[in-house]
């Protein structure tokens, strides 16, 4: 039996987590930072790492008050390295550095990205390696060969704004809350609903020149038909229809890409991770794909698992922790998505 502590501090939540064995969760503990970056519509560095700074700490004494264990008794503390806000990173780096220091417990570095994959074994819904891995997040709109903890391998990316970026921007020319996932999913939902027969949709396809074995994605543009299409329409605006519309195009380039990785790779199983997961339409269009494609697709059942969190930490740490990964006490973290120790 072992204990991880997983130590999340790579943006805008502070988290820290109880993991056993790598797959049962003992203690989650989140602060999210919404309230402080929802004046600006976005994350604010200085203020997300003054933000851990303050709220670490208390994590971390209610996870170990919640799971009724001493810090002496983790086998190992996994914390996210990279990617990252340099500021945030520190701090997460910091603690875990201290804990090492004071119970000699070693300390496992861990790759954000592949987190978001890894914490389907908490759901025990990882399937065998090799898999696909698609992440879809604020920062990502990525596809990744997962051959094993520790080996992704990028095979599909963005040329612009992220498709979680690209929710955020598309609720701030509509005028809805940030972050814009929920609300922008909400009035979708709605117009769905009231909607019997199909309208001709509002947005082009994205990338429908793109070849056929290219991986890529773009949403720049998209966001930028939105912004016209808003100008266009005064009185007449549609805020549902948008909102539909808008999910629609860009769920339609992330599955299309997706079944471009498969037909490659001949990869059948696909998982998925990140914020936009949380999304009930993009689940279900996932759903529909995969069963119409024959390959099978995994997420979590929990939306918690599908943000940042110290959860997906300490998980992917149990399985580096086994096969020997350890960082020394001056371990590097960096904004970049590889880590140079050696810098």
């Amino acid at each position: 039996m072992a204990f991880g502590l997983g130590i999340e501090s790579s943006c805008d939540e502070t988290s820290i987590a109880i993991v056993e064995d790598g797959k049962k969760l003992i203690s989650l503990q989140i602060h999210s930072q919404i309230e402080n970056h929802a004046p600006f519509r976005g994350v604010v560095p200085e203020l997300a790492s003054r933000a851990h700074l303050e709220k670490i700490n208390f994590l971390l004494d209610l996870a170990l008050d919640e799971a009724h264990l001493p810090l002496s008794s983790m086998s190992y503390v996994a914390v996210t390295c990279y990617p990252g806000l340099m500021g945030s990173l520190m701090i997460g780096a910091q603690l875990a550095r201290c804990i090492s220091l004071v119970h000699d417990i070693p300390i496992i570095p861990v790759n954000h990205l592949e987190a978001h994959f890894s914490v389907l074994a908490l759901e025990e819904k990882l399937p065998a390696f090799p898999m696909l891995g698609v992440l879809l997040s604020g920062g990502n709109s990525s596809i990744y060969i997962y051959h094993g903890f520790g080996n992704l391998e990028l095979i599909g990316d963005t040329m612009d704004d992220a498709l979680g970026e690209a929710f955020d921007k598309v609720s701030s020319i509509l005028s809805l809350p940030y972050p814009g996932g929920p609300f922008i999913e909400r009035e979708a939902k709605v117009y769905s609903e009231r909607t019997t027969k199909p309208s001709t949709p509002l947005f082009p396809k994205l990338l429908k020149e793109s070849p056929s074995d290219k991986i890529e994605f773009s949403f720049s543009g998209l966001k930028t038909a939105v912004l016209y299409h808003v100008r266009d329409s005064k009185d007449t605006l549609d805020l549902g229809q948008v909102c539909f519309d808008f999910q629609n195009s860009a769920f339609e380039l992330v599955l299309r890409n997706v079944k471009k990785a498969v037909t490659q790779t001949r990869i059948q199983n696909v998982i998925f991770a990140g914020g936009v997961l949380a999304n009930g339409m993009l689940r279900e269009q996932i759903r529909r794909t995969s069963a119409k494609e024959k390959w099978s697709s995994f997420y979590p059942d929990k939306k918690i698992y599908c943000t940042d969190n110290g959860a997906m930490v300490a998980c992917l740490g149990y399985y580096l922790w086994k096969d020997g990964v350890v960082a020394p006490i001056d371990f590097h973290v960096s904004p970049k998505r590889k880590l140079n120790q050696k810098s």
